[in-house]
């Protein structure tokens, strides 16, 4: 009875560690599989969190989504200008060496306003003959008075009286040819410095604008080859573009134009056709189209890189844009990443991608107009994406 006493107690105690270890496993593979569950719950694919310290290093810039006509449209390229009607080099006309500047770079100046004080031995020679035809201009009218009161008289014939006026009238001519020198040199009787030393006269701005360049310094000669200042309006400037010969036929002036620059992705600028040229460039078979930009912020500088997308023909109605960096491929499509307003935290919207138009591209669906999108950072949002659904994969597996 022992051996069968000890044989039950050996079976039941084998079936009581069965019995316990499916269990265990049961709930270990419960709570295992809880945790993806729990995980794949709380997890929102429709929106991108970036951890504080790895948004210190993302640089992030928005642009709104833009509406703009629609129809056809042609993309040029081309650089910013100064208006040909508010710029100016100014040069001494004369051989002569400077004096005092009265301007530096970047100063506003309005017209008629002094830039700087020239000398120049050949003033001499002509106020010397200005003052010579001036003294013998008096004289000349003194004689003509004198003989008019002879005359008056009868001391002298009226004969004398004439010759007398005639003389006066040719001394007045002198005069106004020795002005008119002076006025050909580049200066005027008021510019003439009184007095002993080099004779001197100011260098005057023609028009109101900016000194962009002075290449003016105390002490140096200047001629009628080297401008000594570069002035222009920087509140109106020029973009001039290339569109070819089947293209520039169909451009209207007038016709409102979107404008990119290199140095500012992402943002976009308005500018009007002001003139499309009238000849074609036999080597490119191109004309040159003259775009308008208002620049009250100042921004732009002449000499800038752009991208105009130019409407042709009429416009049909108008479409919504971004800039092409705010649209990233994932493998489900196109999508947008937009600010939620929460630091560190945006929305992730699929949006249906149509024409591309030069640095912006077309959205069929999924934004409205006036909404922020990320240029800059959107390819690092996407990235991070990319990262997490792949984290999530392996996980799961």
């Amino acid at each position: 009875m022992k051996p069968s006493h000890f044989l039950l107690s050996a079976l039941v105690v084998l079936s009581a560690c069965k019995s316990d270890k499916p269990e265990h496993e049961d709930d270990h593979a419960h709570e295992e599989g809880a945790e993806p569950k729990g995980h794949d719950e709380g997890h929102d694919e429709s929106h991108v969190h970036i951890a504080p310290e790895m948004l210190r290093d993302l640089r992030v810039t928005t642009a709104p989504a833009s509406a703009r006509p629609g129809g056809e449209s042609v993309t040029a390229l081309g650089e910013l200008m100064f208006s040909e009607d508010a710029y100016a080099e100014v040069a001494s006309p004369i051989s002569a060496r400077v004096g005092t500047v009265f301007v530096t770079t970047g100063q506003e100046v309005k017209e008629g306003e002094k830039l700087a004080e020239l000398r120049s031995p050949e003033l001499g020679k002509a106020r010397a003959a200005l003052q010579s035809a001036k003294a013998r201009a008096a004289s000349a009218r003194q004689t003509a008075e004198r003989k008019r009161a002879l005359a008056a008289e009868r001391i002298v014939a009226q004969k004398d009286v004439q010759a007398a006026d005639v003389d006066a009238a040719g001394a007045d001519a002198e005069v106004a040819a020795a002005l008119a020198e002076l006025a050909a040199l580049g200066a005027s009787e008021g510019d003439l410095r009184q007095g002993a030393g080099t004779p001197g006269f100011i260098l005057r701005s023609p028009i109101q604008g900016t000194v962009i360049e002075r290449d003016a310094r105390m002490g140096q000669m200047a001629d009628a080859e080297h401008p000594l200042f570069r002035i222009g309006d920087l509140g109106s400037l020029w973009l001039i573009v290339h569109a070819f010969e089947r293209d520039a036929v169909r451009i209207q002036k007038g016709a409102e134009a979107r404008v990119t620059f290199a140095a500012f992705p992402g943002k976009e600028h308005t500018a009007k056709v002001g003139h499309v040229g009238q000849r074609v460039d036999a080597s490119s078979r191109t004309i040159p189209v003259r775009l308008v930009l208002e620049n009250r912020e100042g921004l732009l500088k002449p000499g800038m890189s752009a991208t105009a997308s130019i409407p042709l023909g009429s416009p049909d109605g108008t479409i919504t844009t971004v800039p092409a960096a705010s649209l990233q491929r994932l493998e489900n499509g196109w999508v947008a990443f937009l600010p939620t307003g929460e630091r560190g935290s945006f929305e992730r919207r699929e949006v249906g991608r149509g024409r591309t138009l030069g640095d912006h591209v077309e959205v069929l669906s999924g934004l409205k107009v006036g909404e922020q999108v990320v240029v800059d950072g959107a390819f690092l949002l996407k990235a991070e994406v990319e990262k997490s659904a792949g984290g999530g994969a392996e996980h799961g597996h």
